[in-house]
């Protein structure tokens, strides 16, 4: 059992979402910022640092996206829907926006593939809860 499974087992409050599809979310939401910071660090780590600028920072805005969607739905008290929504569109089009720059670089840079894949199990967790 994984941390947010467990504390929305513990919680009081009702889950806006289907619990285990809500922990599943939060949990990629997290994956996902650190493989972001990671790769970020490892691409100032290349000698083409400067060919990864743009993959930089958006590893960089991911991340933040990313972990601050795992805390908005690690918050179920006073549950907002529409807040919990555009946090979850928001993620899932940062993720989207974060795995296709990886991409792009995944043939030459390792980490990048590894972000990419992150990133893509992020955004299917989002819109994956967003549908539901």
């Amino acid at each position: 059992m994984t941390v947010a499974k467990e504390m929305l087992r513990t919680s009081p409050s009702p889950t806006g979402f289907d619990a285990e599809a809500l922990a599943s979310c939060i949990d990629a939401c997290f994956d996902c910022a650190q493989a972001c910071t990671a790769c970020a660090d490892a691409c100032l780590g290349e000698e083409m640092v400067a060919e990864l600028r743009r993959c930089i920072t958006t590893d960089l805005n991911c991340a933040d996206v990313c972990d601050a969607t795992g805390r908005v739905l690690s918050r179920q008290t006073g549950y907002d829907a529409e807040l919990t929504r555009a946090v979850l569109t928001a993620c899932g089009d940062s993720c989207r926006r974060c795995a296709e720059e990886c991409e792009r670089h995944a043939d030459m840079h390792e980490h990048c593939r590894v972000c990419a894949a992150a990133c893509r199990r992020c955004e299917q967790a989002c819109d994956g809860l967003l549908a539901a």
